[in-house]
Order: C-alpha cells, then sequence, then structure tokens
C-alpha cells in the first residue's frame, strides 16, 4: 500500500510548506505531493520613519520598533506575502519604476524558494520521502530551476511519475484561462494537448493518479465566487459560479482513473466522485495558516480509503 499527502495552493505561506513538508511524517505518508501555486502573491512594504516602523497590513496598521520587526515578518510571512523594509527613497523610486517593483518581487519569491527547498532537503533527507511539485497558473517559470536544484523535492509538470510498483502520477498545473492573467494559463484547447501528452506517458489509466492543478468544469469542485466587471465579487462573495476547465473534466469522462487531485479554487473543498473517478479538492485556507489536505491509501485493487485533513 502507499499513502500520498496532497496539498496545494500554499500560496507562499511559511508556516503552511513547513506543515506540508513535515505532513509525511506526521502522516505516516510515503509520498507528498504539492498541486501547484507554490508562490507568494504581493510584496508588504514596512515603512521606516526613524526608529519608527509602520505597515499596513490586512486592515490593520501597524507601528514597531526594530526588536519588534522578526516577529511582524513572521506574521507577514506565514499568511503567504513578502516583507519588504523600505524608507522613502526607496518608496519613491519603486513608484517611479515598475520594472524595479517586478525584480524586488521576483528576487523575493525565488530567495523564499530556495530557501524552502533547504528546509525541505535537510527534513526529507531525514525520512527518505519524495515531495514532488507542480507549479500552478500563479508559479512564475524561474520557480521550475529552483525546485529541479533540490534533492528531495522533484518537479513532475508533464512528466509521469512511479508512485510505486503499481501506481503512476501524471500532472499539470497549467489552468484555462483567468481574469487575472497569471503565467500558466493557456486556452482550452492547448490545455487539452498538455493533458494528453501527459496522459501518454502513464502506462494504463487503471493505476493512474491525475495531479492537474485545475478542477473539472461543473463538478462542484470549481466554484469560485461571481466577479463584476471590476473583478469584483458580487452579492458579497455569495453567489458562486463553475470556473474549471472543460477539457480537464473531458479528460476525467474519458480515461476514468481512479483518483484525481486537484486544487486551484480555494473555496471548493470536497470530494466528488466522476464515474470511476474519485476527485478531491482539498481547498486552500493559506492566509490563515492552515494547511488543507488529502490524505489517500493506493493498493493495487484502486483508492482503499481517503480523508481531507485540516491542520
Amino acid at each position: 500500500m502507499t499513502r500520498i499527502f496532497f496539498a496545494t495552493d500554499v500560496h507562499g505561506s511559511e508556516v503552511c510548506w513547513r506543515k506540508m513538508i513535515n505532513a509525511g511524517k506526521f502522516y505516516e505518508a510515503d509520498v507528498l505531493v504539492l498541486g501547484g501555486d507554490m508562490t507568494g502573491k504581493a510584496l508588504v512594504p514596512i515603512m521606516q520613519e526613524g526608529n519608527i516602523f509602520k505597515v499596513s497590513f490586512l486592515e490593520q496598521e501597524l507601528t514597531a520598533t526594530e526588536k519588534d520587526l522578526p516577529g511582524i515578518e513572521r506574521m507577514i510571512s506565514d499568511r503567504g506575502y513578502y516583507p519588504l523594509r523600505v524608507d522613502e527613497e526607496m518608496v519613491e523610486a519603486l513608484n517611479q519604476d515598475k520594472e524595479l517593483v517586478e525584480r524586488t518581487f521576483t528576487g523575493h519569491v525565488l530567495e523564499t524558494a530556495e530557501r524552502w527547498m533547504r528546509y525541505a532537503d535537510e527534513r526529507l533527507s531525514q525520512w527518505g520521502i519524495p515531495c514532488y511539485v507542480c507549479p500552478g497558473n500563479d508559479d512564475m517559470f524561474e520557480i521550475d530551476e529552483v525546485i529541479d536544484r533540490a534533492s528531495h523535492v522533484h518537479l513532475c509538470e508533464g512528466k509521469a511519475i512511479e508512485l510505486d510498483k503499481d501506481w503512476t502520477m501524471v500532472s499539470t498545473g497549467w489552468s484555462n484561462p483567468t481574469p487575472w492573467d497569471t503565467f500558466r494559463e493557456c486556452s482550452e484547447e492547448d490545455l487539452l494537448v498538455k493533458l494528453e501528452e501527459a496522459m501518454a506517458l502513464a502506462p494504463g489509466m487503471d493505476r493512474t493518479v491525475f495531479n492537474f492543478h485545475v478542477p473539472p468544469f461543473g463538478s462542484s469542485l470549481d466554484e469560485a465566487p461571481e466577479l463584476d466587471r471590476d473583478l469584483r465579487p458580487k452579492f458579497a462573495g455569495r453567489s458562486l459560479v463553475p470556473v474549471g476547465s472543460h477539457s480537464v473534466m473531458e479528460v476525467v469522462k474519458k480515461y476514468q482513473p481512479p483518483l484525481g487531485l486537484f486544487g486551484h479554487i480555494h473555496e471548493s473543498k470536497g470530494v466528488k466522485r466522476i464515474g470511476k473517478t474519485i476527485c478531491m479538492n482539498p481547498g486552500s485556507m493559506y492566509e490563515q495558516g492552515v494547511l488543507l489536505g488529502c490524505l489517500v491509501d493506493l493498493d493495487k485493487n484502486g483508492v482503499k480509503k481517503y480523508v481531507l485533513t485540516s491542520g
């Protein structure tokens, strides 16, 4: 029997990444799988004014001295953002130069990812547990090289990975178009090509796991708040609409693997059977520092048992 721990959409949360890496030992899993969107979305400036530091974060206005800064920076990092100490001169430079903003953001993303890989290698080398990561639509392409340099974290985009002697996992983190114009999104037609290419590498569908970032359209695992033309949630977020991929639904119905692991839509935590396929989206609560996941036991006969986790 092989036990998988699957989580997704940690979006730069330092504490969620540490929980992810330690989940293997805690849940006695044989394999860790991160389904995409590993990196954060924004810098949070911490403004220095003399001996005082000010930060506006998640509707809080905080004032601190230098000795308080490590705690504030840790709070920001645990919620998936990148703290950036600035002064008036740097703020002015950033306001005048969009490329400087991009370079600063990219630098923090890659520096954090390097640190995460070192942490993972140190921990996972003790237990011999592999971790497979498939970057999602929000992950810049530069992150792939960072993952590739790790020893115990493995890039699985577009690959067929042998989970054990019986089971294979095929993966892609690409998504259908979103309103946010993110790094790894493409048309449904191009996504279908990527899915078919990945599945062509699997020896057979009866012992294959789909690890696709985007859930199947209309599966109830893909319901997100409806947006107005200014990209604000309608009706205070109470109106939900399906935003998953038609191509993913097509291949799930066509190939009917025993297990499909999905993410992307944080609000749509759940399990749904589509024909013979058990489809799971553990959802995401990274901003609260909570790691949501799925624990799945596979044996030679199929999915033996599963449970959604929160920790």
